[in-house]
């Protein structure tokens, strides 16, 4: 429950790919992104500690070499 793997994530994308997500779906519910608390890239992918407008907490991770998305609550 809470982690998935290859979800839908929508973000703004400018110069590059999945800059700034604004929401996502985790088990058939689309949900809100709130507040970016933290963003970090590495070498594995571009990730970001997120809330929803209800206060819930995601890790949104992507790996660029898979094309997809992971989603864990936290």
């Amino acid at each position: 429950m809470g982690d998935e793997v290859g979800a839908e994530v929508f973000c703004h994308s400018g110069y590059t790919y999945a800059q700034r997500p604004h929401a996502f779906m985790l088990n058939g519910e689309r949900l809100d992104v709130a507040a970016i608390e933290t963003e970090w890239i590495s070498p594995d992918g571009h990730g970001f500690k997120v809330s929803t407008p209800d206060g819930r907490r995601f890790k949104l991770s992507y790996d660029p070499g898979r094309d997809q998305w992971q989603v864990i609550s936290v």
